[in-house]
């Protein structure tokens, strides 16, 4: 099972009226398209608008992509600039507030699935922002648990060759700046266990021309967001051409590859819900064709 959704048929709507200013919500993934773990939204605040403090029974994971809202997380606010991301963890008190000027917009993904119409609630609102004390996002501090922001060289391969002075703004080298490469594919982490991310992931991929995903499958879902380029996907059979805006899911066992036919990069923010187990994550069809091969002699079809 998977579901595609265009740029062209996103529009936001009021969300949370009754708690909220100025906010609006697309939600792009959802229980209506098959999902029974991910909730993938495109969230819009306008300057000076809000979100009421509430807590919620479901991790909430964000990537900032314009503008520069306030997160007021557990009684401290933080101003975000685009590539701020993180986890608001369950039950821990938090509000959004617009930027100064301008629209803010960050996508968000919420695991599990919130409850729906005659379930019990799982969300509740505390009322409007009360005084809070603010500061800019640092992630060398170590108390910067839940948050992380990354930049364009945090998923380049050259940049992170050599290291960094010791006076550099960067977190120090460690797992945080580690940068997955392969097969003309770069990933970056971005939420995960590390913020204390326990229910899904949150991460950058990006491809090179030629890059490639060859066909397989996960135990868990997957929300991809495509912020620039455009990708090949296939899914349970079709075939589309993924371009900036776009979104796809793909369910547990849903058969899915990506090939960049193009000669430029494509990048697209990804999620994942569950956490992906310790092993068997990816189930790729040609080791099993092969290993059918090898078994049986049978001609692989990978």
């Amino acid at each position: 099972m998977h579901h595609v959704i265009r740029a062209a048929e996103i529009h936001y709507v009021s969300a949370y009226p009754e708690h909220s200013a100025g906010f609006k919500r697309h939600s792009a993934i959802d229980r209506s398209v098959g999902s029974t773990h991910t909730g993938l939204g495109l969230c819009s605040l306008e300057a000076g608008g809000r979100i009421d403090t509430h807590v919620q029974s479901f991790e909430e994971y964000f990537y900032v992509t314009e503008g520069e809202p306030t997160l007021i997380l557990d009684g401290r606010g933080c101003p975000l600039v685009p590539g701020a991301c993180g986890v608001i963890p369950v039950g821990t008190p938090h509000a959004w507030l617009g930027s100064q000027t301008g629209t803010a917009k960050w996508i968000d993904m919420l695991t599990p699935i919130p409850r729906g119409p005659g379930e019990p609630e799982d969300i509740f609102f505390l009322g409007s922002p009360q005084a809070y004390e603010s500061g800019p996002l640092d992630i060398r501090d170590p108390r910067s648990r839940h948050l992380f922001r990354m930049t364009d060289d945090d998923i380049t391969l050259d940049k992170l060759k050599v290291g960094s002075r010791i006076d550099a703004p960067t977190v120090s080298a460690s797992m945080s700046t580690a940068l997955l490469a392969y097969s003309g594919i770069a990933v970056k982490m971005l939420v995960d266990q590390r913020l204390s991310a326990a229910l899904g992931t949150m991460f950058m991929v990006e491809y090179q021309p030629g890059g490639a995903a060859h066909f397989h499958d996960h135990p868990l879902e997957e929300a991809y967001y495509i912020l620039q380029g455009e990708v090949e996907a296939h899914a349970d059979g079709q075939i589309y051409v993924l371009k900036e805006g776009d979104v796809l899911w793909t369910g547990v066992g849903s058969i899915h590859a990506f090939f960049n036919r193009t000669n430029t990069t494509v990048r697209w923010l990804e999620t994942q819900s569950p956490q992906p187990p310790a092993r068997h994550s990816y189930r790729f069809n040609r080791d099993w064709e092969y290993l059918k091969q090898k078994l049986t002699g049978a001609k692989s079809q990978a």
